[in-house]
């Protein structure tokens, strides 16, 4: 795997629940990664490149995008309901 050097000069900060969290942590230490961050990084890499999610309504409020309690975060519920899974 070739490495790569990448400026990473910008900070995004998320909050997360305790349950969250545990999701986050067993997925690193099970994938062997470095570092939550890098996990993260991983996490996004493999929802971005996924199809079927559904974007944001406006005026949608952050705490209704959650990663373990199957809510808007987990767009596959509404892609299939849009007739897009």
């Amino acid at each position: 795997m070739k490495k790569e050097n990448r400026l990473r000069d910008e900070r995004l900060q998320i909050m997360l629940s305790p349950e969250e969290l545990v999701v986050v942590d067993d997925f690193r230490f099970k994938n062997r990664m470095p570092s939550r961050a890098s996990a993260v990084r991983e996490l996004m890499r493999r929802g971005l490149s996924t199809e079927g999610f559904a974007i944001a309504e406006p005026g949608r409020k952050s705490v209704e995008f959650g990663v373990t309690d199957g809510s808007a975060g987990n767009g596959q519920e509404q892609a299939s309901e849009q007739g897009a899974g």
